[in-house]
């Protein structure tokens, strides 16, 4: 294992309720403790090499952005202190992984926003000149700026099935017409105000995965993770260049490493070399150095 990367958590003093791809989910009777860890996964398969201080930049980068977008959804942040819920020692052991957040039901959908047309929309694309099922334009390039940002859900599945691109007719069935609206106008809302920030730092969003809850009181709130390496796609203005992949600030250089290798996007996935592990730390931390300082 990387030196001085956390795995796992273990909590003394809090029921472990799962460990998803990357958090470990405590609960707290009245909230629950959420804690980053340095996995990391790709193609929807965990890595069984960490990345040592992902789980704080994750952490750190979402709660600069949940708090940036408060004024458009409130988040799933109680701002209550680990240490007061958990106590010292074991506050100690995730100092700057965890958070104490709000229980909400999560929506059985994922919120993707894409402003650019890369990754599986540009596969769609060429085959069909559409992305999760919305046409576009003729004559786009991958990397392309799209005339506007889509939303283009997918399925949110279980821990070792892969998520699946669906369209918003569907998502609709999922989670209702009502919740998709509202659902697809935030999230369009998210992304706009957050890629101009990004764009006075130097980087293009070119898209972002997003998850909602509901309260029991039926208010929806943002959960989960908001515009980290991890559930983006961040690109250097000064090098964006359509017609082809774009050098990026997130863990698209893992999947580029992985698919190097031949791997087939189904566990086990290999050990990850120093190398590639060192190159993505490096990318996580200039990321959130660029967006957040």
């Amino acid at each position: 294992m990387a030196t001085g990367a956390l795995h796992e958590s273990h909590i003394d003093k809090a029921e472990l309720l799962f460990r998803g791809k990357v958090r470990d989910v405590y609960d707290l009777d009245d909230s629950l403790l959420l804690v980053a860890t340095d996995r990391l996964s790709a193609f929807d398969v965990v890595l069984p090499t960490p990345i040592p201080g992902k789980g704080r930049i994750l952490t750190e980068m979402s709660n600069f952005w949940f708090a940036k977008t408060e004024h458009l959804i409130p988040n799933h942040l109680t701002h209550r202190s680990v240490a007061e819920v958990i106590g010292d020692e074991d506050a100690g052991i995730i100092d700057g992984r965890g958070v104490i957040a709000r229980k909400t039901k999560p929506l059985k959908i994922e919120a993707i926003v894409r402003g650019y047309l890369a990754g599986s929309g540009w596969k769609e694309y060429q085959q069909h000149g559409t992305v999760c099922g919305i046409p576009l334009p003729e004559g786009l390039q991958e990397s392309s700026r799209l005339p506007e940002p889509i939303f283009t859900p997918s399925t949110k599945a279980d821990q070792g099935l892969h998520d699946e691109n669906i369209s918003f007719e569907k998502a609709c069935e999922i989670v209702g017409e009502d919740v998709a609206n509202r659902v697809r106008d935030t999230s369009l809302a998210i992304y706009n105000a957050c890629a101009e920030h990004a764009l006075e730092r130097g980087l293009i969003l070119a898209d972002t995965k997003m998850e909602f809850g509901i309260l029991p009181d039926g208010e929806m709130i943002l959960i989960d993770e908001l515009l980290t390496p991890d559930s983006s796609r961040f690109w250097d203005v000064e090098t964006y260049a359509p017609g082809g992949p774009q050098p990026a600030f997130d863990k698209q250089y893992i999947r580029d490493w992985l698919l190097s290798i031949g791997f087939n996007k189904q566990p086990p996935a290999p050990e990850v070399p120093d190398e590639v592990v060192n190159k993505t730390v490096e990318k996580y931390l200039e990321a959130m150095r660029r967006l957040t300082r």
